[in-house]
């Protein structure tokens, strides 16, 4: 006998199917966070403090276009102050790299994700800093977040500038060493701890060679000098110095000329070297070589890809043959703080590409960046938590892709919104 079964498939996948939508419905917990994140969220837009995000539809540059519009905006707020991010020689590496070498290696450093390359652009940086060893990282964020939990421990103590970068201060958190902070360039304030930490088996003074917020660079020939006094360590990050500050790029200790005072550089491939990504700490072999051991962010992160390196490597060789984008940078940066300063802007830092325009007040920093856009002039207000409140600006950044007539345009927009919004 032959028995017909007919089945509902229906029925029987409705039990399925509602069990799937039971699953994909907020908990309670979901709920709760949604209210906080939205009540978050509501209070830094009522603030004026939301940062939205444009959306460039073009390779970084000079000039750029964003989404919306089919306009040639003028970019004065990228870390490309060299304009080598899109530089041909730059992208023909790259692609050569990929070539070669492929898009990533899938792996970490000490399994298999050491290649050539890798070491080449280590002996290149550490050729570059006059230092004996460099090790590399995805990011100069996860150089400093491997660094002190490797180096320092209980019996030693950190010293730390004030105002020194997030991912500094992420990283000294990672670490057991006492920790300690300086006011901001204080010296007298770093000489007191130095006297208080003397019982400390190593201690590390910490600092931004230069500092992004404000432009400013830190005193590191008389820092350099306490160090000695009181036998202790400097650790300098150089992300906005690399490349391009001092006569060949060498950082702050060229541009200060004081030779070569600090004992340990971490610093950046993703702002003048490229602007892709990619991060190290050069220093002394052994210190480099405890990292390869120790640092947790090297350890367990895929290796830097092949044409980010290729890249990076491709600017190293452009400036160490030829410093014209180094001068052209410094003289374009001369040209925009003087204008700016007669026009009756307030500017912080000196004599660096990062020119912060004060405005104070978050929403009034906001609006001043919408209007110059308006203008075809492409900057970001800057306010709390990334600057401390009441310390709204517009942080302008020069490159030496600029030219003498677009730096001018960029003057004469300020002016205008400054005295359109009662700024100047």
């Amino acid at each position: 006998m032959v028995y017909i079964v007919c089945l509902d498939i229906t029925k029987m996948l409705r039990p399925i199917a509602q069990t799937m939508i039971v699953r994909h419905q907020a908990t309670a917990a979901a709920v709760t966070m949604n209210n906080i994140l939205h009540e978050t969220l509501d209070s830094i837009r009522e603030a004026g403090t939301f940062k939205s995000e444009r959306i460039i539809t073009t390779k970084q540059a000079a000039k750029i276009q964003v989404a919306g519009s089919n306009r040639k905006i003028l970019n004065f707020c990228a870390n490309n102050y060299l304009g080598l991010s899109s530089h041909p020689e730059v992208i023909e590496a790259a692609k050569l790299a990929l070539d070669k070498y492929g898009a990533g290696l899938s792996s970490v450093r000490f399994i298999c994700g050491t290649q050539d390359i890798h070491k080449e652009l280590e002996e290149k940086i550490s050729k570059f800093h006059g230092r004996e060893d460099t090790i590399l990282y995805a990011s100069c964020f996860d150089a400093n977040a491997g660094i002190f939990e490797s180096l320092m421990t209980p019996d030693d103590a950190v010293i730390s500038d004030e105002l020194n970068h997030a991912s500094i201060i992420d990283g000294i958190r990672l670490c057991k060493a006492q920790r300690h902070r300086y006011k901001h360039l204080n010296l007298s304030d770093l000489e007191r701890l130095l006297q208080e930490t003397q019982s400390a088996r190593m201690r590390l003074i910490v600092t931004d060679s230069v500092f992004s917020m404000d432009g400013d660079i830190a005193p590191l020939a008389e820092i350099a000098a306490l160090a000695e006094r009181y036998d202790s360590l400097i650790f300098i990050d150089e992300c906005h110095a690399t490349g391009f500050l001092g006569r060949t790029g060498r950082g702050a200790e060229e541009h200060l000329g004081i030779g070569q005072p600090c004992d340990i550089i971490n610093s950046t491939l993703g702002k003048a070297l490229g602007g892709a990504a990619g991060g190290y700490t050069s220093g002394p072999k052994p210190l480099i070589d405890m990292l390869r051991q120790k640092s947790r962010p090297y350890l367990f992160s895929n290796s830097l890809p092949p044409p980010v390196v290729a890249s990076a490597s491709k600017v190293f060789d452009i400036i160490m043959a030829d410093n014209s984008l180094i001068a052209k940078l410094a003289a374009n940066t001369k040209r925009f703080r003087s204008k700016m300063t007669a026009a009756g802007f307030t500017l912080t830092g000196k004599d660096h590409p990062i020119s912060p325009v004060m405005l104070k007040e978050a929403s009034l920093a906001s609006k001043f960046a919408d209007e110059m856009l308006k203008r075809d002039i492409y900057v970001i207000g800057f306010s709390f938590p990334v600057v401390p409140k009441g310390l709204a600006r517009i942080r302008v950044q020069l490159s030496a892709q600029h030219t003498e007539e677009e730096v001018d345009q960029c003057v004469d927009a300020f002016t205008e919104v400054g005295k359109q919004l009662g700024v100047v």
